[in-house]
């Protein structure tokens, strides 16, 4: 008897190699991490990163960069995949996106964020996606020089969510609306 919605075995996922992956057409999004502690933040973020065709990962600040054991135990080869660089400042990197065209997001709770539900990327934009410090957000100056800030909307009593978590919402909305 056949087994009703059966799980995929690996084999049967269409998986691209690390080379398909390179030469595919890439999601214009950019994310940038300011200054993430925990390894298996950054490992599943590049996980996310590759589910999605991100274009590429800055990893700011003191964000650990791989290789490394616990960035590679979440991410489980992603940083392979995903384009990656390390800037030692954040507020630079910004500049030279934006000199590029690049739209920067602050993803943050601020006085006239944007809830994501309601923000529409507009078409042939790339944009740059901030996640900021487990504990501090993204810094004030980024927040601050950002062109957006956009909020997940939270209805509970915490009002935040980890940093692995929030960057799979906001990735995941972004790749659909895009």
């Amino acid at each position: 008897m056949m087994e009703k919605n059966r799980k995929l075995k690996n084999s049967e996922l269409d998986r691209k190699s690390i080379e398909e992956f390179k030469e595919s057409k890439k999601t214009p999004l950019i994310i940038i991490l300011d200054n993430i502690r925990s390894l298996n933040n950054i490992g599943s973020v590049f996980r996310t990163a590759d589910a999605f065709l991100i274009e590429k990962i800055y990893l700011c600040g003191i964000t650990a960069t791989p290789p490394h054991k616990d960035i590679q135990k979440t991410a489980l080869g992603a940083t392979d995949t995903v384009d990656w660089e390390h800037k030692d400042d954040t507020l630079a990197l910004i500049q030279n996106l934006k000199a590029e065209e690049v739209k920067i997001l602050s993803i943050e709770q601020a006085e006239n964020a944007i809830m994501l539900n309601d923000f529409s990327p507009q078409p042939n934009q790339k944009y740059a996606i901030i996640f900021g410090n487990e504990v501090k957000g993204v810094q004030q100056e980024v927040v601050s020089k950002s062109d957006s800030v956009i909020e997940i909307p939270q209805y509970g009593s915490k009002h935040s969510l980890n940093i692995s978590v929030s960057a799979g919402i906001v990735i995941w909305d972004l790749f659909t609306k895009l």
